[in-house]
């Protein structure tokens, strides 16, 4: 059930800069279910972090995040685990495993974090991997996949099992043009059932289509996060 107060709070979160290298300032952000943000930000790592920071996955030394009302520094690894498969992400870091399938490499978050049957979640997948453009599920390495089709896996990984929140970094260099209206439309659809989407952009170009149903735009900056006012 989606929550009925925020779905992603960050209140004065300050981040541990010895631990994760994030300057230790005092960030505020609150998505409400259906909000979708865009974060400007030229630097993947950093948006990265920022993902990390609000999945539970960064020592803060002061503040709190929470996710669903709830604290990430409140829960034990077993709920922080269960909850994290609310959490559908895009990531352009290295995150595939080239000893799996890519199939496996499309469920495995899932699997670990949900007691999802594993037909359900095949035939999700492929669902979704058509939307996308691709035949069906790749079975080979994603070694073996142009980085479209890595592109395309990357989008079905993030929006299987009906997250609640969407953290998705840019990958509108790599994904192709005719993917990208199936890419829009899974985030509207994501944001009608009440999920809260994190959009991180390099530029406006990547987000232009969509600009008219953002809720808020801010830039992630070295000094924290900032509002932009929409003109």
């Amino acid at each position: 059930m989606a929550s009925r107060g925020p779905m992603l709070e960050l209140r004065a979160a300050r981040p541990s800069f010895e631990e994760s290298g994030m300057a230790p300032v005092p960030i505020d952000l609150r998505l409400m279910p259906g909000d979708c943000a865009v974060i400007e930000c030229r630097d993947p790592g950093r948006a990265t972090l920022f993902a990390d920071l609000c999945s539970g996955m960064v020592n803060l030394t002061a503040g709190s995040v929470r996710f669903m009302g709830l604290d990430w520094r409140e829960l034990g690894d077993r709920q922080a685990n269960a909850l994290r498969g609310r959490i559908g992400r895009i990531t352009q870091r290295a995150s595939w495993l080239d000893l799996f399938g890519t199939h496996l490499n499309i469920m495995l978050p899932q699997l670990h974090h949900t007691r999802r049957p594993a037909r359900e979640l095949v035939e999700a997948s492929i669902a979704l991997g058509h939307a996308f453009g691709l035949p069906g599920m790749p079975l080979s390495g994603p070694g073996r996949l142009s980085a479209a089709d890595l592109a395309r896996a990357a989008c079905v990984r993030a929006f299987l099992g009906r997250p609640d929140l969407l953290l998705l970094e840019d990958v509108s260099d790599t994904l192709p043009p005719d993917a990208a209206p199936a890419f829009l439309a899974a985030v509207t659809a994501a944001r009608d059932r009440g999920a809260s989407v994190l959009w991180f952009a390099r530029d406006a170009a990547a987000w232009r289509d969509y600009r008219r149903a953002v809720s808020a735009q801010m830039r992630l900056l070295d000094e924290g996060l900032f509002p932009i006012r929409r003109g």
